[in-house]
């Protein structure tokens, strides 16, 4: 079904790996289609509940992208470019309803770490390195990296890691709350699990509701739009059968 990735399904989580260890797992064409499909079949199977992204190998979750396809586009070209990518992939990740975690095995740059930040949040192997070296190229993140870097960094870091095309190690993206924990390489698929499974015990509709109300932390309808679901809740049945369980003093059954 995909030429690019691996998909499996255990236990309620989708694990996508981007396999092209070849090329670092950089990002091309085929690459972002096969990604369009694979998040559109984890928020349509009902099967799936959590979801992890993760790279082939122990070099690099995704290196950046296919740069030899950038020299044959001009402005209109290379808008459209970061604007399908959006649209059909980072976009789609961020606003799923189901959890989608970012295990990073290595290098996550330029395309890569904004893969990375597109997901809901990040766990990190020791030898993880994040970067944005678009200036180098001559270019500027295309795919959400000013903005989601920002958002997750401050203002300071974001420039100064945009500006120089600094390399982060997986202990500086922790200490920056670029990444939330760090781990072995080894044991980083289970690590991203053992917390996938804890949140697939808690009330699927909260939880599809938490990232809607932190997705627009920042904006001017953000508290509003908690407000909004917060009172949505208490129409569902879900929030009875965890209220109910709470009294009762027995674990909820979502």
């Amino acid at each position: 079904m995909y030429s690019t990735l691996l998909f499996t399904i255990e236990h309620g989580i989708a694990t996508i790996t981007i396999n092209r260890p070849e090329k670092m797992n950089a990002l091309n064409k085929d690459v972002i289609e096969d990604l369009s499909k694979a998040i559109d079949e984890v928020n349509s199977n009902t099967e799936i509940k959590t979801c992890i992204i993760t790279g082939s190998g122990a070099k690099a979750f995704v290196a950046g992208a296919d740069i030899s396809e950038f020299l044959s586009l001009d402005q209109e070209g290379g808008a459209a470019l970061a604007r399908k990518g959006q649209e059909m992939v980072f976009n789609k990740i961020e606003n799923s309803s189901k959890p989608i975690v970012a295990a990073v095995n290595g290098f996550a740059l330029g395309g890569g770490c904004e893969l990375a930040m597109s997901c809901h949040f990040r766990i990190a192997s020791e030898n993880a390195k994040f970067g944005q070296p678009e200036v180098n190229l001559g270019l500027i993140p295309g795919y959400g990296g000013t903005q989601r870097l920002t958002a997750l960094v401050g203002k300071g870091k974001a420039m100064e890691l945009c500006m120089t095309s600094h390399m982060a190690d997986a202990n500086e993206a922790l200490a920056m709350g670029l990444v939330n924990h760090v781990t072995t390489l080894d044991s980083l698929l289970d690590r991203t699990k053992e917390i996938l499974n804890i949140i697939q015990t808690k009330s699927p509709m909260a939880i599809a509701k938490v990232i809607t109300c932190i997705n627009r932390a920042g904006y001017d309808n953000g508290y509003e739009t908690e407000i909004k679901e917060f009172g949505d809740c208490f129409g569902t049945d879900e929030m009875k059968e965890g209220v109910s369980a709470f009294m009762e003093k027995r674990k909820a059954n979502f």
